[in-house]
């Protein structure tokens, strides 16, 4: 399986901008595919965005479209989340994931990242 090692997260003003970082290793098949989730407390783990090598293909969820965009740098082996125009229901864990396949769904990519904390407040 990938590692996934996540960085970037911290606290921001509404409005504000943060990027996050994800360092992969591992066989980069199994990361042909890479995205980002997050979790707010109680709540089910939702798909933020996801990236596939050469950034042939992308797919954000509709509630940050237009806000953040995901990138990859493949020599890397490294996907980015740039976050702007904050908004305090952004606030959750933010985890990094890969797979050999594109889904919208969480069961079907089999690496995670520790997760970091993105907090946002009015």
């Amino acid at each position: 399986q990938v590692q996934l090692v996540e960085s970037g997260g911290g606290l921001v003003q509404a409005g504000g901008s943060l990027r996050l970082s994800c360092a992969a290793s591992g066989p980069t098949a199994s990361s042909y595919a890479m995205g980002w989730f997050r979790q707010a407390p109680g709540q089910e783990r939702e798909f933020v965005a996801v990236i596939t090598w050469s950034a042939g293909y992308r797919d954000y969820a509709e509630s940050v479209k237009g806000r953040f965009t995901i990138s990859r740098d493949d020599a890397k082996n490294t996907v980015y989340l740039q976050m702007n125009s904050l908004k305090p229901e952004d606030t959750a864990v933010y985890y990094c994931t890969s797979a050999g396949g594109v889904s919208r769904s969480p069961a079907d990519f089999p690496s995670w990242g520790q997760g970091t904390q993105v907090t946002v407040s009015s």
